[in-house]
C-alpha cells in the first residue's frame, strides 16, 4: 500500500510538469473532517438521508463504511462481516461504493465493491449489499447486516476501482483500471449470493492521455439511471443515456469531458441525488470534497 501511494505521487507529480493542466475551480471545497477518513476510495448519494454521503477507505482499512454530510463532517460508522473466503475474514481491498435498487420494490441499497486486485491475483472479488440504514447522527457506530455477491471475471484477474449500479438495467457494473483499454463488465443485481457469479464482459473504453494518469479509479450511474460519471486520475467524463440504450453501449459513445480539480489521488465521483451535480474527493488525510454542477 505504501510503495502504490508512493508511486502514484510520483506519476501525479511527473504529470503535472508534463501536462498543461486547465485549472477548474469547483463551486464549493470543503474537507473530510474525520482522522478516520484517511485514504477514501469511493463516494456515493444516500437515497434515503437527505444530506449525507457515503464514503469508505481502501486497502488497509477494517470492513466498514462511513455517512458524512457535504461538509465532510462523519456522521456515523457502519461496520459488518466480512466474507468468509477472505483472508482473516477481513475486506481485501475495498475500491468504490454506490447506491440503488435490489431485488426488494421500494428499497434502496448500498453496493461496496471490494474489486480491487493490483497485482490481479485474486481468483474472485466482492461486492457487499447492504439495505440503506436510517442515518439520523445520534449513534457514532453501528453494526450493519450485509450479503455478499462473489464474482469471477471470465478473462482472469484484473485491478478495478469503479462499481456501479444500473436502476433500469438492474445490473452491477464494473470498469477495469489498469488496461490501455479498459473492460467493462457486468452481473445481474437478482445474482445468487451462495454460487461464483462469472461476469460478463460487455465491451473495451479507450480514453486518451498518458498511460498512468488516465487509469479508471471511478464512475457512478445517477439515481434514474439516465446518466454516466467516469473519471480517471485527470478527467472526468459524462455521458447522457438514450432512451432503451444499456449502460454499456451509452458508454461507447462519445464522452462530454465535465470540470476537475486534479487532485492528489482522486479515486472517488459520485453524483447528487437529483443528478444536477457530482462530488469528487481524494485519499489523504483532510482531502478536500469538491462540488461541481453539471453543465445544462
Amino acid at each position: 500500500m505504501i510503495l502504490k501511494h508512493k508511486r502514484i505521487n510520483l506519476i501525479v507529480a511527473a504529470s503535472v510538469i508534463l501536462l498543461t493542466v486547465k485549472i477548474v475551480v469547483a463551486q464549493n471545497q470543503n474537507t473530510l473532517k474525520d482522522p478516520a477518513l484517511k485514504e477514501v476510495s469511493g463516494i456515493a448519494a444516500s437515497r434515503i438521508n437527505k444530506n449525507i454521503l457515503y464514503v469508505h477507505n481502501d486497502s488497509g482499512d477494517t470492513s466498514r463504511f462511513f455517512a458524512i454530510n457535504p461538509n465532510g463532517n462523519l456522521k456515523e460508522t457502519f461496520y459488518f462481516k466480512a466474507d468468509a473466503a477472505n483472508s482473516k475474514e477481513n475486506v481485501v481491498d475495498c475500491e468504490d461504493i454506490a447506491v440503488g435498487p435490489g431485488t426488494e420494490k421500494g428499497k434502496s441499497y448500498i453496493y461496496l465493491g471490494d474489486i480491487g486486485d493490483n497485482h490481479a491475483q485474486r481468483k474472485t472479488i466482492t461486492v457487499y449489499r447492504f439495505e440503506e440504514p436510517a442515518v439520523a447522527g445520534v449513534k457514532p457506530q453501528s453494526v450493519i447486516k450485509t450479503e455478499a455477491y462473489h464474482l469471477k471475471y471470465p478473462d482472469g484477474p484484473h485491478d478495478a476501482e469503479t462499481l456501479m449500479v444500473d436502476p433500469l438495467g438492474k445490473l452491477l457494473y464494473i470498469i477495469t483500471k489498469r488496461e490501455d483499454s479498459v473492460g467493462v463488465y457486468t452481473a445481474p443485481l437478482n445474482a445468487s449470493f451462495t454460487d461464483t457469479i462469472l461476469l460478463q464482459k460487455r465491451c473495451k473504453l479507450h480514453f486518451t492521455g498518458l498511460p498512468l494518469m488516465k487509469w479508471v479509479t471511478a464512475g457512478d450511474i445517477s439515481a434514474d439511471g439516465s446518466e454516466v460519471l467516469v473519471k480517471s486520475y485527470q478527467s472526468v467524463y459524462f455521458w447522457k443515456r438514450q432512451t432503451g440504450e444499456p449502460i454499456w453501449k451509452t458508454l461507447q459513445r462519445k464522452p462530454l469531458e465535465l470540470p476537475y480539480t486534479m487532485e492528489k489521488q482522486g479515486e472517488a465521483i459520485g453524483f447528487t441525488p437529483n443528478g444536477k451535480g457530482y462530488y469528487t474527493t481524494s485519499e489523504g488525510k483532510n482531502a478536500p470534497i469538491y462540488y461541481y454542477s453539471i453543465p445544462k
